[in-house]
């Protein structure tokens, strides 16, 4: 575990939006196609209910950064953000952050 990495990224919608993302579209669109890459080991999907708008959190797990690559590209600190998503949401990071796992305990 430790040496993974972790890709983070946020969103920013409205509840509603923000609710159909986690129960429509990362199970069956985003999740189908990170299964499918190497080096993809699990995600996590993070809200948090605002005032004005819902944040949205998504962070990846992967092996390597070769395998963030995989994914995202060789401009790979650049978000992954599909026309549907772009759509939906108010706003969102254009950038990602990558940590590498220092300590992972379960």
């Amino acid at each position: 575990m430790a040496g993974q990495i972790v890709r983070v990224w946020k969103g920013y919608g409205t509840g509603a939006v923000v609710e159909s993302y986690c129960r429509e579209h990362f199970p069956n669109s985003v999740l189908p196609h990170l299964r499918s890459i190497a080096g993809f080991v699990g995600a996590r999907v993070l809200t948090r209910a605002k005032r004005d708008e819902t944040e949205l959190v998504v962070a990846t797990v992967w092996e390597s950064i070769e395998s963030v690559r995989a994914f995202a590209g060789d401009n790979y600190e650049e978000a992954v953000v599909e026309p549907v998503v772009r759509e939906l949401l108010n706003r969102f990071d254009d950038r990602v952050t990558h940590f590498t796992v220092a300590v992972a305990a379960g």
